[in-house]
């Protein structure tokens, strides 16, 4: 006979459904827009930005230095200049003042800049008043670009013309570019080169590190939390890749979390609505009061139950989500230890219940979360009234600057290999899966994550009665007894 059971078919169906609600769900999600890092582009980019930035503040300095020299500059070329005008002046002066045009035009070529005579009076819109001043006073003016000089001929009306002085003024040489740009041409394309191949050894780096966490960050908006961000290559991303990891493990967690509380709860809601389903069918076919008030009470109790797993959930489920702010607040700890078990020793029915405090310092003032360290006591003492068939102790010490707690029962213990695994989230032992002793397995899970707000911790070996011990420890802040009033 050929076929599938009927367990490989449920089996089937299961996936099946799963495999659909994956696809919905990545159906669902928007398309991602854009595409790789274009390693030319982004190099373009800061090679322009760059180079231009270093470009402009080297021209701007330039000119400030320029501009703050020109006095310097003029004074220096007037020197350098003196002895040549004067020479040129006395051989103007050993001729006639009506051959003076001839003579300057014989010894313009003999010079590789420009020599001339004109007017003093074409000069007032020429030179500034300054050295229009100087020019009168019988100095050397020059003109406003520094490439022109100028000298007064005696008390004649003529002027000499010394220049332009630059190379690329003078009509002669302008097929030749001027060594001054030809040098500054060399030079920024010596810069241009280096600037270019350093940043390229830098951007490439860094390229690589943005296109690996673009990639990480897409996997995990694609639904893949086992995504991570390999080791940066450049020191800048390495912080970013470090975060992105961490980030990615939190949401993997909470994703984790997220799933085992909703098939948990699914799971738990089952029995007691069974129950109650089960409650109201029994009592539509019954008049009978006693059975009837029975069925009633059955139904309350299954409210309780719903009630007490939606909120150990939710409490765990804000655990998880994010650490509460503590609020912490000074108490004398014998004292409120005492209160903490009193309040639920009615809980423990028949059991003796005992409170051990003699190993505390006199008047011991701890810090706790007045509202969560209760929850965490509570739920211990819960799960002792659980399996203790007789006795149960509590007490406290101090161990250094730690205070230790320890909840012991006579019943039937915890194997050694499950005493770190029933602090994991909606784990139970086999043996408390009856409704008498069952538990949703959250009670411990959330006990650890008061202690670890305390900076403590939660664990759990074997009692001396017998049974289990579980211990709390955390550091505590203690003060003597004349300090308890503040």
């Amino acid at each position: 006979m050929t076929g599938t059971e009927p367990g490989d078919g449920k089996e089937n169906n299961r996936e099946a459904s799963q495999g659909l609600v994956r696809s919905l769900f990545r159906v669902s999600l928007p398309r991602w827009r854009g595409g790789r890092y274009s390693l030319s582009k982004l190099f373009f980019n800061f090679y322009l930005l760059a180079m231009g930035s270093f470009v402009a503040i080297a021209f701007t300095a330039d000119f400030v230095i320029s501009t703050a020299q020109r006095g310097i500059t003029d004074d220096y070329a007037r020197r350098f200049m003196r002895g040549t005008i004067t020479l040129i002046e006395d051989e103007l002066y050993r001729t006639p003042r009506s051959a003076w045009p001839k003579k300057i035009q014989e010894l313009d070529e003999k010079f590789a800049y420009r020599l001339g005579i004109v007017e003093r009076i074409t000069l007032d819109r020429t030179l500034t008043p300054a050295q229009v001043a100087k020019l009168d006073a019988g100095d050397i003016a020059i003109d406003h670009d520094g490439d022109i000089m100028y000298r007064r001929l005696g008390t004649s009306s003529k002027v000499l013309v010394v220049g332009p002085l630059a190379a690329n003024r003078n009509p002669e040489l302008a097929e030749r570019l001027p060594l001054e740009l030809r040098l500054r041409l060399l030079t920024w394309s010596l810069i241009g080169v280096i600037f270019g191949i350093a940043l390229w050894f830098w951007v490439r780096p860094v390229w690589r590190d943005l296109e690996t966490l673009r990639q990480t960050a897409r996997d995990l908006g694609d639904g893949d939390f086992e995504a991570r961000s390999p080791a940066a290559r450049s020191q800048l991303f390495a912080p970013l890749s470090d975060t992105m990891n961490s980030m990615a493990e939190r949401v993997q967690q909470l994703i984790a979390t997220h799933r085992e509380l909703s098939s948990a709860i699914s799971h738990e809601l089952r029995t007691p609505i069974a129950r109650m389903r089960f409650a109201l069918e029994m009592l539509a076919g019954t008049d009978e009061r006693v059975e009837r008030e029975r069925l009633w009470a059955m139904m309350e109790a299954d409210l309780d139950e719903l009630d007490h797993l939606v909120d150990t959930s939710l409490t765990y489920a804000r655990f998880e989500r994010e650490t509460p702010e503590p609020h912490f607040s000074s108490v004398p700890f014998a004292e409120w230890l005492t209160d903490e078990v009193d309040a639920v020793r009615l809980l423990g029915r028949d059991l003796t219940i005992t409170v051990d405090t003699e190993k505390l310092p006199e008047n011991l003032i701890v810090d706790v979360d007045r509202k969560a360290m209760p929850y965490a006591l509570r739920n211990l003492l819960r799960n002792a009234f659980k399996y203790a068939r007789k006795q149960i102790i509590v007490s406290a010490e101090m161990q250094e600057d730690r205070i230790v707690v320890h909840v012991d029962d006579d019943g039937i213990g915890i194997p050694p290999e499950d005493r770190e695994h029933i602090f994991s989230a909606f784990t139970r032992l086999d043996r408390s899966r009856d409704r008498a002793t069952g538990g949703y397995g959250l009670g411990l899970a959330i006990t650890r994550r008061v202690l670890e707000l305390h900076g403590g911790n939660a664990s759990a070996e074997a009692a001396p009665l017998g049974g289990a011990r579980f211990t709390l420890t955390w550091r505590a802040t203690s003060n003597p007894c004349h300090k308890a009033s503040q």
